[in-house]
């Protein structure tokens, strides 16, 4: 709760584990999970903030391109990402950085930022889809991988990341309908964080619930404290069970798709491209912070004896450290100017093979020096 005693989902019908204190609710099933994997959700969560802060830094610097920081959001990314199998596909739009922390990508993940698609290819090998810009976009896809899945009997579901703004687009109508009619094992997860760009959720749709729009299409709907990192856990654990259904193709149980609507908040900016105060009152967005996933999760651990002082600092060391090695081993990578002609084309159209051409011949004359930015 705020300083007001106001707690911003008191009134909603959303699943949660943890109070706004971080003490289970007294109806609630806390995971059972070991005190490690407890400890290695806490520690994901403070290592995204952590390299969220970074990135933001990095980026008015000039050493990263435009960014999406996810500050408040941490909790739904890195408990549904915890819920699933190292072999299950995660389909990432461009907030989720927990997932990436999650599955212990950050290093190859942050030379994207910095203009390499390297870190596109590296998270790729790790089970993440590239991430999409394009809104909503990237869904059909991730229908598309999870069908396959099914289709071959593999025990593995795929886990779509998108914002409430993106229900608004065909992409994602169709890859629902889809994922509907042919029962593929997709989770649908819509982090509803109040806002669609500038946008707020009450003028970008007339559904009282992102959730509700999962029965339109014949399967359901959930919606979860996303800002609960137990309660994103739990929900995306049952969806996920949900999905695999039958997966050895023996008569069972059939696969079902899960549209989750985590109910979040993001404390700061859409991207480092917009001023969230042309848009909303920054008072809006304290009662929000009383929900602090860090905090929450810190607060639980505390109370159940499975974090001390000590450990919350080697945490934060520890995170610190993990960050700064990412940012050194982006930083280190080199750029080849040929790469941004590679893998749009199977064989290159004669106007773009002139710009490459051109492009070399210049680099040839003068020199890759008089092409890198001064530092």
């Amino acid at each position: 709760m705020d300083e007001h005693g106001v707690d911003p989902l008191a009134d909603e019908d959303v699943f949660r584990v943890l109070g706004p204190d971080g003490r289970p609710l007294p109806d609630a099933t806390v995971p059972d999970l070991s005190d490690d994997r407890f400890r290695a959700i806490y520690r994901a969560l403070v290592t995204t903030r952590r390299f969220d802060e970074r990135a933001v830094s990095l980026q008015r610097q000039g050493r990263i391109g435009t960014y999406a920081p996810c500050a408040g959001q941490e909790a739904s990314a890195v408990g549904s990402t915890h819920a699933l199998a190292d072999r299950d596909l995660i389909s990432y739009q461009y907030r989720e950085h927990g997932a990436i922390v999650a599955r212990d990508l950050l290093s190859e993940y942050l030379p994207y930022w910095m203009g390499h698609e390297s870190g596109t290819e590296a998270i790729a090998e790790g089970n993440v889809f590239p991430l999409n810009i394009g809104i909503a976009a990237h869904l059909p896809h991730a229908v598309g991988a999870a069908w396959a899945f099914d289709y071959r009997s593999e025990d593995r579901v795929v886990a779509a990341h998108f914002g409430g703004g993106a229900t608004s687009e065909g992409d994602f109508h169709e890859a629902m309908n889809f994922a509907g009619v042919f029962d593929t094992p997709t989770l649908f997860c819509c982090h509803a964080n109040g806002w669609a760009i500038s946008i707020p959720e009450s003028a970008q749709t007339a559904s009282a619930t992102f959730a509700e729009k999962a029965a339109a299409y014949g399967f359901d709907g959930v919606r979860v404290d996303g800002m609960d990192p137990l309660a994103s856990y739990a929900i995306t654990r049952e969806a996920a069970e949900r999905a695999r259904g039958s997966a050895d193709g023996s008569e069972g149980d059939v696969s079902r798709p899960t549209l989750i609507e985590f109910v979040e908040y993001r404390f700061g900016a859409h991207t480092t491209a917009d001023d969230p105060t042309a848009y909303r009152d920054p008072d809006d967005v304290d009662p929000w912070r009383a929900l602090d996933p860090l905090d929450r999760m810190e607060a639980f651990l505390r109370e159940t004896g499975r974090i001390d002082d000590e450990g919350v600092e080697a945490i934060r060391d520890e995170a610190d450290e993990v960050v700064a090695d990412a940012i050194d081993f982006a930083e280190s990578a080199e750029a080849d100017p040929t790469d941004m002609f590679d893998h749009a084309y199977a064989e290159l159209p004669p106007e773009i093979r002139r710009q490459r051409d051109e492009l070399l011949a210049a680099v040839d004359e003068h020199g890759k020096e008089a092409f890198l930015r001064g530092e």
